[in-house]
């Protein structure tokens, strides 16, 4: 304990060296809590790696005036660092898979993804007719929306690429009423079809 408030000490005065023996001494650590996700389906030592990252950031940001013990203060940044990895793993679960069955077609067979895109029918004009028309629908979004109206849009339609949000999910997130994200979405819909039409 006493070496570990010198380190401690020694590392809040810039001293690199105290820092990694910090680490080193609370790889075990890492190792401890990486058992409580041993069920997971992510491989021991990509928990170790992750939690390592974990235990770093936590004795880079750890404050020893604020009367926590080190190890407390770590095991709390490992287990963080586990639960962030693992949420994005499951986000990345939640894409859409080419051979995932998608629906059923007029005679009520199974249709998958790869199927439809496979089954294209639609020769080489129309692709480009549709690729045109997405492309200038992007720049009259950028012309004619103010940002927060932009903004809405692209989040509603998950346009960046992202997953789609609601209008209660972005009215957080921007820190305004459901129902004003509702009207912006409404006019900025609006602007656009009305310089479409045009």
């Amino acid at each position: 304990m006493e070496e570990e408030k010198l380190c401690l000490e020694k590392f809040k005065n810039g001293d690199d060296e105290a820092r990694n023996i910090l680490i080193e001494r609370n790889l075990r650590l890492v190792a401890h809590v990486c058992k409580k996700y041993a069920n997971t389906n992510v491989d021991q030592d990509d928990l170790i790696s992750i939690g390592t990252i974990g235990l770093i950031k936590g004795i880079n940001s750890f404050n020893v005036d604020k009367g926590s013990k080190l190890s407390t203060y770590v095991s709390r940044c490992i287990d963080n660092e586990i639960l962030m990895h693992l949420r994005a793993t499951k986000k990345l679960s939640n894409e859409v898979y080419l051979n995932e069955p998608i629906g059923k077609d007029k005679d009520d067979n199974v249709i998958t993804l790869q199927e439809i895109l496979e089954n294209d029918d639609r020769d080489i004009e129309e692709v480009v007719d549709i690729r045109m028309k997405i492309k200038e629908l992007y720049r009259k979004m950028k012309e004619i929306l103010k940002d927060r109206e932009k903004t809405i849009l692209e989040l509603r339609f998950g346009l960046g690429g992202q997953k789609p949000k609601t209008q209660n999910e972005i009215a957080k997130m921007l820190g305004i009423s459901r129902s004003y994200v509702s009207r912006i979405e409404t006019k900025a819909i609006n602007k656009l079809s009305h310089e479409i039409r045009e």
